[in-house]
Order: C-alpha cells, then sequence, then structure tokens
C-alpha cells in the first residue's frame, strides 16, 4: 500500500512531472475558515527543483486562496493522480511560499520555467513548496481518463493584458487583495515583471 519517500527523485520524480494536473490545498489557521482546492495545469508551468522543493507559476485567477494562505501559515499539500498508466497517487505535504515578482528570487525562479510562455497567462507569483512528507498510494478508485490538450481559453484571455491592465482586473476582484475570509492575498499593484535574463 502506500509509502513515504525521503526525496523526490527516481521515479516518484518522473511520474509527479509526467502527469498532466495537480491540485494544491491549502487552508486558513482559523477552523472556520475555508479550505481551499485548486486545480494546475498549464504545460510547462511545474517544475522540481531539487529533491524536497517543487515549485508552480501562479496564474491571474478570480481568487488568490492559497496566496493568502500560504502567507498567513505555509501549510500546502500538493497532489498527483495517475489518470493513464498503472494506478497511484502521490501527495507532497508541507510549506510553501509566494514568491512575488518583486522579490530578488523570482528572476531565477522563473528561469526554472522553460516550456511555458508566463506573459500569455498573467503570471502572479511562483509558489515554492518544501517538501515535509511524500507519500503515495494505491490510487485503484481513480478513473481511467484521457488527456488531450490544455485549454486555450486562459491564455487567450490573459494574453492581451500588460502589468497595468491585469492589476485593474485584480482589483475588481473582491477576493485577489483579500481572501475570502479576510485575510492579505495578492499585494496590489502588481509588481513589474523582472527583466528577462
Amino acid at each position: 500500500m502506500g509509502k513515504t519517500y525521503e526525496r523526490i527523485d527516481g521515479r516518484l520524480r518522473t511520474f509527479i512531472e509526467e502527469q498532466p494536473i495537480f491540485f494544491a490545498a491549502t487552508a486558513p489557521l482559523d477552523g472556520d475558515g475555508t479550505v481551499n482546492l485548486s486545480p494546475k495545469g498549464v504545460s510547462g508551468s511545474f517544475v522540481v527543483l531539487d529533491e524536497l522543493r517543487v515549485a508552480y507559476l501562479d496564474f491571474a485567477g478570480s481568487t488568490a486562496e492559497t496566496v493568502a494562505h500560504l502567507r498567513e501559515n505555509g501549510r500546502i499539500t500538493l497532489m498527483w493522480c495517475a489518470f493513464q498508466g498503472p494506478p497511484n497517487i502521490v501527495r507532497v505535504h508541507g510549506t510553501g511560499e509566494p514568491v512575488f515578482r518583486d522579490d530578488p528570487r523570482f528572476a531565477e525562479l522563473l528561469g526554472r520555467f522553460g516550456a511555458v510562455d508566463h506573459t500569455q497567462h498573467g503570471l502572479r507569483a511562483i509558489i515554492v513548496v518544501t517538501a515535509e512528507l511524500v507519500r503515495d498510494s494505491c490510487g485503484y478508485a481513480v478513473p481511467f481518463m484521457s488527456y488531450d490538450e490544455d485549454r486555450p481559453l486562459h491564455a487567450k484571455r490573459f494574453s492581451r493584458d500588460d502589468d497595468a491592465s491585469l492589476s485593474a482586473y485584480f482589483a475588481k476582484k473582491d477576493h485577489i487583495a483579500t481572501s475570502l475570509d479576510g485575510l492579505p492575498g495578492l499585494p496590489l499593484p502588481l509588481p513589474a515583471m523582472p527583466p528577462a535574463r
């Protein structure tokens, strides 16, 4: 059945890098707060940084719950399911941090993502997760589903925005600068993208 891993490498790393979608779960400290679960799946937006750290690109959306929860307490779980091939589920439980565009680490981290045009998706931050517990389980109940392609809608919607129009879009949304539970979310106005390296 389930197994615990010391690091993200070998077959485990290959498995999570091959999945077209994963899920990120966070929650506020308040027991009555809103638990958040988000699908992530733009091709090329996930990378393994080293044996204990992974990162993904946080793109424009109508809320910023993950960012808000990570700013408050850092708790996060990422989950990958095998919808094709042998049944498997992998979870990385750990601490996460949103690295914003004005952070000195941002440009270097962004350089690790080579396969996605981040300018087309309204990139807000890079989420870096440090694993504290890595486990897999059988996945016997996960259905077979096929991956056809990424939906083009997100890129079409946000490719026409620059930093000013993205900030204006975010300012109109109720739960970007502040979470559903009133926690600080995405800092606005959005800092400019650092120069390309």
